[in-house]
């Protein structure tokens, strides 16, 4: 059977006041110009707007994976399509001399967020922070660290609920958020069948 580490509504809803709190303070009552990555991140990133004290303006990207030929090659590579009223369509210009944050709901290897943080960083503007829900350190493959987050945690840990599918495609509604450790399991099923 494999371990299962919980994460309580209560315990979620504290620390995301908490951040709400935190990320207000640095804004030194300026507008904040909210960057949410879709689609596992709305939950999270709806609770801590709530929490924000400063007036809030929200912009949407949405990963694109395509698997591309280059040079003989396969390679995947990741797009980034801006929804709604993002100034993420205008080559990042909007956001010029502006207050933001990336909100993502895991930080993992890093490289996506690292990627648009770039990006979001060619449009010049004042402060550019990243908050996310979960902090997966053990396998960052960048030089990059959440300015905010609600929980640390190990790798290795498969998530689900609060916004966040579990392998099977179910349970992102679910309030807790709920984590089964893989490696464990797999570890336990080999020495079964020894």
């Amino acid at each position: 059977m494999a371990n299962v580490t919980t994460y309580s509504a209560a315990r979620i809803a504290n620390r995301i006041k908490f951040l709400g709190r935190e990320i207000t303070r640095a804004c030194h009552g300026r507008k904040l110009d909210v960057v949410v990555t879709m689609d596992r991140s709305f939950i999270f990133a709806a609770d801590l707007i709530r929490h924000i004290g400063v007036p809030v303006a929200l912009h949407f990207v949405r990963e694109d994976i395509r698997d591309i030929e280059l040079a003989g090659r396969p390679r995947r590579e990741v797009f980034f399509a801006s929804r709604c009223a993002s100034p993420a369509g205008k080559g990042q210009s909007g956001l010029k001399g502006r207050d933001v944050l990336l909100v993502d709901s895991v930080l993992d290897s890093g490289i996506t967020q690292d990627f648009l943080l770039r990006r979001i960083g060619e449009g010049k503007p004042r402060s550019l922070r990243l908050a996310v829900l979960l902090d997966k350190t053990s396998r960052r493959r960048v030089a990059l660290e959440p300015d905010y987050f609600a929980f640390r945690t190990a790798s290795k840990l498969v998530w689900s609920g609060y916004g966040l599918a579990a392998a099977n495609g179910t349970d992102p509604n679910s309030r807790d958020l709920v984590a089964v450790s893989a490696h464990r399991t797999v570890g336990r099923k080999s020495k079964k069948k020894r």
